[in-house]
């Protein structure tokens, strides 16, 4: 019997010491194999064409051309799976959204603070698996202002007691912009979750409040869920909503993992079945794995309406495949129909 053929990995890094890091990491995984690194991208051109990898890693920050830079040459001449893995600060982490945005499927965190080097050897075989099954798309620059109008707009009587919940991963920062951008003014209020690192999730909020009609921003303890406005869960943390004197709050909590994630897309829809029941909107979008799958079949059991984005569609239909298995989804529709499905659960909402 033929065993499978590993994952090529190629990293890119020009810091010697973070090359080790990241390739011990690895060859300890038996479907990944790290096959050359590189200090810098003009060396990574020559080793992608000699070596053919399956998946890059790429630094933001390095000498001669920096990461940015060559990701959008490698996505016009040589498209392939890219994992960005960045440090914490914040530039970098603008950097690192700018990346995804240009065709990067996945973005990691460099050991730092919290965040911690047996962490980042927990997450990284994970992200290059992820990667090396993405679909990639063809990506479009962002506006710089205004978002396109498409979604209908929910009606100003929609009932307060409604919340929208969405959970994504790989590919799912451009999945939730692009449902965000379309969601109105009035829209109820909305709960989600991204895997995505800490630090990066406060960016990825400020870049969707630019963009989106809504108020985006990323969640603190004890915020109010209301009309007009989505919550991020922070990175690292899990986000759980709760009912309170009538109305939505949300709590971020520490704790372990679920499903391997820190927030987990679960923990999100299980605490939403409880405290809003059939007044839930549930959407799972791209990513690799099953987190989010038992969460919404709760919620659907507790009356909620729910829908997946569908396979041809997504970077990676992982999640969304899983949740439809187990029966807890309603409608499947495609990215660009998801923002108006959501608007029109929303609408029946209202008692007239």
């Amino acid at each position: 019997m033929t065993p499978e053929r590993k994952t090529r990995v190629l990293i890119v890094d020009d810091s010697a010491i973070v090359r080790k890091l990241l390739a011990e990491s690895l060859n300890g995984e038996p479907d990944l194999e790290v096959v050359g690194t590189a200090p810098d991208p003009y060396v990574a051109r020559d080793k992608i064409l000699s070596l053919h990898p399956d998946v890059l890693t790429l630094d933001i920050e390095m000498p001669r051309m920096d990461g940015l830079t060559f990701l959008k040459k490698l996505m016009r001449f040589h498209p392939m799976p890219v994992v960005v893995i960045s440090s914490l600060a914040q530039a970098s982490s603008r950097a690192a959204l700018e990346a995804l945005q240009a065709g990067a499927v996945e973005v990691l965190a460099k050991p730092g603070g919290p965040y911690s080097v047996g962490e980042m050897k927990q997450d990284l075989p994970h992200k290059i698996r992820a990667a090396a099954q993405a679909r990639l798309a063809r990506t479009s620059v962002l506006p710089d202002a205004a978002p396109r109008p498409s979604a209908p707009a929910v009606f100003q009587a929609a009932s307060r007691s409604t919340i929208i919940a969405i959970g994504a991963s790989t590919g799912g920062t451009e999945a939730i912009r692009q449902v965000l951008m379309e969601m109105p003014e009035n829209s109820p209020g909305i709960v989600l979750v991204q895997h995505i690192p800490a630090v990066f999730s406060t960016a990825f909020a400020n870049r969707l409040n630019d963009l989106c009609r809504i108020q985006v921003k990323e969640a603190a303890h004890g915020d109010r869920v209301q009309a007009g406005q989505a919550l991020v869960a922070p990175g690292n943390f899990h986000m759980t909503l709760q009912k309170r004197c009538g109305e939505y709050r949300v709590s971020i909590e520490d704790g372990p993992r679920v499903c391997y994630q820190r927030p987990s897309v679960d923990v999100l829809f299980n605490s939403v079945a409880e405290a809003a029941g059939a007044d839930a909107i549930g959407a799972i979008l791209t990513g690799m794995g099953s987190d989010g799958a038992q969460g919404m079949l709760r919620m659907k059991r507790a009356g909620a309406r729910t829908v997946a984005q569908d396979e041809a569609s997504c970077v990676v239909f992982g999640m969304p495949r899983e949740a439809i298995r187990l029966g807890g989804v309603d409608h499947v529709v495609s990215l660009q129909r998801v923002a108006s499905e959501l608007c029109a659960l929303a609408a029946p909402a209202v008692r007239v």
